[in-house]
């Protein structure tokens, strides 16, 4: 296999006595889409940030393209694009000055402006709107610009901080549409998102929770590897059955899913058993349905299990 485009070797970055990445460890090949997906404060900017060496690891490596994020940062900042949560651009200037301005910035030579412009423009469906003022524009055209100027200089890695954050359902979709067409022409992916149904699309992912590795896997295998079996439970007094069931030792989790709930349940534990003590709990007319686990199941099966563990 070849060597990979992004590596962390056991990073750890701590601020104080707050440890953001503790100890944390993955690869991503050329032409990879990979998600890290957390809550919120589970060390997914920050990793980001020091892969972009925008920031020092206290401990550990951590490698881009082949160069090292520590002794070589400035090898790495010239083969990266990283695009921050905020709209960084400038909002006073036309879609086509922002793109002008920051082909200045990285150098890009005058001879190849035009056609790299009229391309990124085609890719991104931009072309009516280059002379719009960029503070006018949409928060998925605004995040269009954004990818179209972090793409000036033809990085082979791509860093991108919640891209889609805020941007209505159609622009997701486009959005995505350009990272999968970036992803064959062989640039690596690495992006944090907020999305569950958003993270399916990513080739593998990694869930962090506290800083630390959960778990990282194909969306698929996430969702088919977990272990435990998953139930829909409906019954008459959900809250009352919630309750009890997460008091039973064999109970990974039981979370609130519509009007039924959502149950992980260990192999060793059997619906019959638990139907038993909900009925002589006097919650009867239960009904059981293994289901396939959502990645949202998943996600919250997971993180409950890391944060009791810990």
């Amino acid at each position: 296999m070849p060597e990979p485009v992004v590596r962390l070797d056991a990073v750890s970055r701590r601020f104080g006595e707050i440890t953001a990445v503790d100890n944390l460890s993955f690869e991503v090949h050329q032409g990879e889409i990979y998600g890290l997906v957390g809550p919120d404060g589970a060390g997914k900017t920050t990793t980001l940030r020091i892969l972009c060496g925008l920031i020092e690891p206290t401990t550990g490596e951590a490698w881009v393209a082949g160069h090292n994020v520590h002794t070589d940062v400035e090898a790495v900042k010239d083969c990266i694009g990283y695009m921050a949560q905020r709209f960084g651009l400038y909002t006073d200037l036309t879609v086509a000055e922002n793109m002008e301005f920051y082909a200045d910035l990285f150098g890009v030579p005058v001879a190849e402006r035009a056609e790299l412009g009229r391309r990124l423009l085609h890719m991104t469906r931009m072309e009516p709107f280059q002379n719009r003022q960029a503070g006018r524009l949409s928060g998925g055209m605004k995040q269009k610009l954004a990818l179209m100027c972090t793409l000036l200089h033809k990085p082979a890695v791509l860093f991108l901080d919640e891209p889609t954050n805020g941007v209505d359902p159609v622009s997701r979709r486009d959005f995505w549409t350009i990272l999968y067409q970036l992803a064959q022409d062989g640039v690596t992916i690495v992006l944090t998102t907020a999305y569950l149904d958003e993270a399916e699309r990513c080739g593998r992912l990694a869930l962090i929770d506290r800083g630390r590795l959960v778990r990282e896997d194909t969306p698929l295998g996430l969702r088919t590897k977990l272990g435990d079996r998953c139930y829909v439970l409906d019954c008459a007094d959900r809250r009352r059955a919630r309750a009890l069931l997460e008091q039973q030792p064999g109970v990974a989790s039981a979370e609130p899913f519509g009007a039924s709930l959502h149950v992980f349940i260990d192999p060793s534990e059997s619906v019959e058993s638990l139907s038993e003590r909900l009925a002589e709990a006097g919650i009867g007319h239960c009904q059981w349905s293994e289901v396939v686990p959502s990645l949202e199941d998943v996600f919250i099966a997971l993180v409950k299990r890391s944060q009791e563990a810990a």
